[in-house]
């Protein structure tokens, strides 16, 4: 007989999969047929209901909730080397990120939610039960597909392989274990691939609410191609590791169900050739056939100036006007619907979230040469201005400097130019803080009125040029028609030479490492060519959270097992210190002391955020473990499926390089 705590144990496990309820037991969840009666989804208006509900409650960029600081983007790269903040992430630290007892990535939610409605509604529809007009119920139950594959897709980023569910389980202990079983990710990644395939089989050309705030047919092919690539690079760069299936010491191989595992491909190399095509495939589909928006290159500074359609598709309060947004986020302050705090934070300091140095010093020049090359134009950074002179456009753009103007008028009549001031390091204020001294201006409204309700944007179709661009290379290695032009035609918006080639021709790996974790991959340098593609990337989505998917997926992290990085800001210890004495020129930050508020000069010209007062974790710098690629898997999940208190023979193993048990750190550790 079970003991209750088995008992409980399992009916966690169930209400898990079964309501959404994560911290109700199943005895104590509302009714099954309460919350999903039998007259329910038989209507269109009911089958756009449930749809659209699924919005808010997916993790869609933008629509997952608060997140990094409230509502929106433009902050969520934080804890990379573009963006740092004041809460360092204790996965730069090994030996202090640790299994957790609860919780975690290991949940089946949002994945009952979508089972629930696919069982329900496909078998109505092929009996011609449904009521309302078939194209846009056709349409939701694309969404649904697309949810349910952007749902798969999270999990695989964070835990590699994951079960695939798609029946709605009973509440039998036996059946919830037999669904525990992994399947390796790369069957995962097919289903999610195959549930891609029938979103866009069912999805409208546009969006059917007329304004981009639904999903499209170009959002399914866009996040195929993203699908595709990152499984094809992860499965490149981690081959021959236990991160990928059959690779040694893969922790799959120990569970008889998986222990037999093929790829469908035939081998590793066919599936990353597969993989590769069908990212180029998808990618070409939304960028053949959407156009970049137009950038004129200037940034308004009064009302009189025309405006510019790149910088404010970012931060406009309808986005659905420019053609290269698949799908945004409507916010409206006023009303029902949450505020976007984003523009309020890019109007001051970002709330502590800053540029790093590294990625700054990035970007190229407009004549397309990096900042080291002699012959580049460089300016220094002794000042903010200097920095941003004759520089790629985007870094011109969504830098902020001291001195313009950021907020323009607080309605169509009343102009205000509000000017940025040089960056505050010790205010109280977490609003008006700067951390790194360098600072962001994407998403910034000049409109006061919006500072609340500014759009944000999903999707974009700039990522399908970028994403064939890198397939295209990775599966070639060269660069073919259709990626020479996607190449071009994103150096052109961006006011930097179109001869790519040049840039590649001038590249230093060892100058590029300093400032790019994506120098490397497996600890190794890469390519000069290879490089600059994922330069590109790097500096076309400032701040729009693509780039720890990117790390991890290129395995660009090792060299900080053996090599601390340490994380730099602006050059606070250059003429810019003056802009922090007061009138008698005394400083007015604070250094080398258990409160410093800034990092001493003794350590760099550069402020050095997480090397200010010793207390810092990371105060040596961000280090490394492997284990750290892929998150742990909770130590209830196992004993939810032991056998007895036996956990090794839960059908669930552990992420490579963790342990089983709650609170311990990565095994060497």
């Amino acid at each position: 007989m079970k003991s209750i705590q088995r008992i409980t144990l399992y009916t966690l496990l169930a209400a898990g999969m079964l309501t959404g309820a994560c911290t109700k037991t199943f005895l104590d969840r509302e009714p099954l047929s309460n919350i999903t009666p039998e007259d329910f989804l038989w209507s269109q208006a009911d089958i756009e209901s449930y749809s659209l509900n699924m919005y808010n409650n997916n993790t869609l960029p933008s629509h997952y909730g608060p997140g990094t600081r409230g509502f929106g983007m433009m902050g969520v790269d934080e804890h990379t080397d573009n963006m740092a903040s004041l809460e360092y992430s204790l996965k730069y630290v090994p030996g202090e990120y640790r299994v957790p007892q609860k919780g975690g990535s290991w949940e089946f939610t949002n994945i009952y939610k979508y089972n629930y409605f696919l069982k329900t509604v496909l078998p109505r529809k092929e009996t011609g039960k449904l009521k309302g007009n078939s194209a846009a119920i056709d349409h939701c139950i694309g969404e649904i597909y697309f949810f349910r594959a952007w749902d798969y897709f999270l999990k695989v980023q964070a835990l590699g392989d994951f079960p695939i569910i798609t029946d709605i389980m009973s509440d039998n202990a036996e059946v919830l274990t037999e669904a525990s079983k992994r399947k390796p990710h790369p069957e995962v990644v097919r289903f999610i691939l195959s549930d891609l395939d029938k979103a866009i089989q069912l999805l409208q050309e546009n969006a059917p609410d007329g304004r981009k705030n639904r999903l499209s047919k170009n959002c399914a092919y866009l996040v195929k191609s993203r699908v595709a690539l990152y499984e094809a690079t992860f499965l490149k760069y981690f081959r021959n590791t236990a991160f990928v299936p059959n690779g040694p010491g893969w922790p799959g191989a120990e569970k008889a169900y998986n222990a037999n595992y093929r790829y469908q491909a035939g081998d590793i190399n066919g599936e990353i050739d597969w993989l590769l095509s069908q990212a180029m495939v998808s990618a070409a589909m939304v960028a053949d056939n959407v156009p970049l928006v137009n950038n004129t290159g200037k940034l308004q500074q009064s009302l009189q100036d025309l405006p510019n359609d790149y910088y404010d598709m970012f931060s406009a309060y309808d986005m659905s006007k420019f053609q290269e947004v698949l799908l945004w986020r409507q916010f409206d302050a006023y009303g029902a619907n949450i505020r976007n705090n984003v523009s309020q934070y890019a109007s001051a300091g970002n709330y502590r979230i800053g540029l790093t140095r590294g990625y700054v010093d990035n970007f190229l020049m407009e004549n397309g040469l990096p900042i080291y090359d002699n012959a580049s134009g460089y300016k220094g950074d002794d000042y903010i201005a200097d920095v941003r002179k004759q520089r790629d456009n985007r870094l011109w753009l969504f830098l902020k400097e001291p001195g313009q103007v950021n907020v323009l008028k607080e309605s169509n009549l009343v102009q205000l130019g509000i000017t940025e001031t040089y960056p505050i390091l010790t205010s109280s204020s977490e609003a008006l803080a700067y951390f790194t001294g360098y600072t962001i201006r994407k998403g910034l409204n000049n409109d006061a009125l919006h500072a609340f309700d500014v759009g944000s944007v999903v999707f974009r179709a700039a990522e399908a040029y970028l994403n064939y661009m890198e397939a295209c290379s990775e599966r070639t290695g060269a660069l073919d028609g259709k990626a020479d032009q996607y190449w071009k035609a994103i150096r052109a918006r961006a006011k930097v030479n179109t001869d790519y080639s040049r840039t590649i021709t001038a590249t230093k790996m060892t100058e590029e490492a300093k400032n790019d974790w994506a120098a490397y991959s497996g600890g190794q340098l890469i390519s000069p060519a290879l490089y600059n593609i994922r330069r590109e990337r790097r500096c076309e989505f400032i701040g729009e959270g693509l780039r720890n998917m990117d790390l991890r997926r290129w395995r660009a992290l090792d060299q900080m097992i053996t090599s601390k990085y340490q994380i730099e800001g602006f050059k606070l210890w250059g003429p810019m210190q003056e802009w922090y004495k007061d009138a008698g020129g005394s400083l007015t930050i604070t250094y080398g002391t258990p409160n410093a508020t800034v990092s001493s000069p003794a350590l760099g010209k550069y402020l050095r955020p997480y090397q200010k007062t010793g207390k810092e974790f990371v105060y040596n710098g961000y280090g490394w473990t492997m284990a750290h690629y892929l998150e742990p898997i909770a130590y209830q999940h196992f004993l939810i499926t032991a056998v007895g208190a036996d956990v090794s023979a839960s059908p669930i193993y552990q992420n490579p390089g963790w342990p089983v048990g709650a609170n311990l750190p990565p095994i060497g550790f």
